[in-house]
């Protein structure tokens, strides 16, 4: 049909009724994939150099399609190019697949189609999704060796704790004298974890499990999100990150041509914090009323007073875009600053944690040995 210039413009099911049983089935079998956003950032890239090359939108989606080697994202991009084809923008083409086009994306392209500067906003759209990843593999990079250290110490203490402790102690039990507090605390310790190390795994699941399914209860998730902005160092960093992600999404939602309500409903959506949403969906309202951007954002108290100074600056110079960049520019500098900062820290904790507990095990194993040699003497 494709061939032939044939396109359907109505379809209807027929013979729904049979097999329903094993059609369901098929469907239940069926392997749920998720396209990562490194490769929809990694298609955006391409799609712009294609449209800055002077190629047609459908010439440019093939190009892409020739390239894209997994095959869902090929068959998300392969159905948004037969919509274009039959005449559908590109925006509303991509919002059929909500799960791989996020609303920033579809709003920001559908901007640049209604401005005729697509290929303009597809470059940022490319620019704004490397600047996002490059911030994750530099914070995950980052913490990497910690998180290592973290693991490895762990399995020490357990393997030590559960195999190797048990076997030596069991020689001063048998020698049934009274022993130092070192030695008593660490034989307790060691059967705890080697007789009830089940019941021990089983306790930390379920504390898990509970903590989960409290955080996603609506109460819970607020004093979760509100602990979590204000925890000593862990707290500035969720904080940076999250008015950083703001403040680019906002910038380029504005830069493109997205009126300030609708980019605001956007930047709401996008948020994962209960505290920070809440503060810009006020403000979304008050503005809506007629109020600068400035004042609620102040009210809310959760935004750093030199965020709202900035803002306030460029809403009063008329370069509120620029001004949201420069906000998001500073705090990624920021964000990586505290980051080196706390792996900086995390490291020699976890050495010094790892020395404390092996001292006391050694000190534990060798004073009943210094003991029965003094009585021996």
């Amino acid at each position: 049909m494709r061939a032939g210039g044939i396109y359907p413009t109505h379809l209807e099911l027929t013979h729904a009724a049979e097999k329903p049983k094993e059609r369901r089935q098929l469907e239940f079998k069926l392997p749920v994939q998720r396209v990562r956003r490194t490769e929809v950032v990694s298609t955006t890239r391409q799609l712009a150099t294609l449209l800055s090359a002077g190629l047609p939108l459908v010439g440019a989606l093939d190009g892409v399609l020739e390239q894209v080697k997994r095959p869902v994202l090929s068959r998300v991009l392969s159905q948004v190019r037969e919509r274009v084809k039959e005449g559908m923008s590109l925006a509303a083409a991509l919002r059929e697949h909500p799960s791989v086009f996020p609303s920033v994306y579809t709003a920001m392209i559908h901007a640049g189609e209604t401005s005729g500067t697509l290929e303009l906003v597809v470059e940022r759209l490319a620019e704004f999704g490397e600047q996002q990843l490059d911030l994750q593999r530099k914070i995950r990079s980052s913490l990497a060796y910690p998180i290592l250290m973290l693991i490895v110490g762990l399995g020490v203490v357990v393997f030590l704790m559960t195999y190797v402790i048990p076997k030596v102690t069991q020689i001063f039990v048998d020698m049934k004298q009274d022993l130092p507090l070192p030695t008593v605390i660490l034989i307790r310790v060691s059967e705890l974890f080697h007789r009830y190390w089940p019941i021990l795994v089983i306790a930390v699941i379920l504390c898990f499990l509970a903590g989960r399914y409290y955080i996603k209860s609506e109460g819970g998730r607020r004093r979760y999100h509100r602990l979590l902005l204000r925890l000593p160092i862990v707290g500035g960093i969720v904080e940076r990150v999250a008015i950083s992600r703001i403040s680019r999404t906002l910038g380029t939602l504005l830069n493109n041509g997205v009126p300030l309500l609708s980019a605001m409903d956007i930047v709401r959506s996008l948020v994962k914090n209960v505290i920070l949403g809440e503060a810009i969906e006020e403000a979304r309202q008050e503005i809506s009323e007629g109020a600068s951007i400035t004042t609620p954002l102040a009210r809310s108290g959760v935004f750093p007073p030199s965020v709202i100074q900035m803002i306030s600056v460029g809403e009063q110079s008329g370069n509120l875009e620029g001004m949201l960049f420069k906000v998001s520019e500073t705090f990624d500098s920021e964000v990586e600053s505290r980051v080196s900062t706390l792996t900086s820290l995390l490291g020699p904790m976890m050495i010094l944690f790892l020395a404390f507990f092996v001292g006391f095990v050694v000190l534990a194993v060798l004073l009943p040995i210094f003991e029965m040699s003094n009585l021996v003497g």
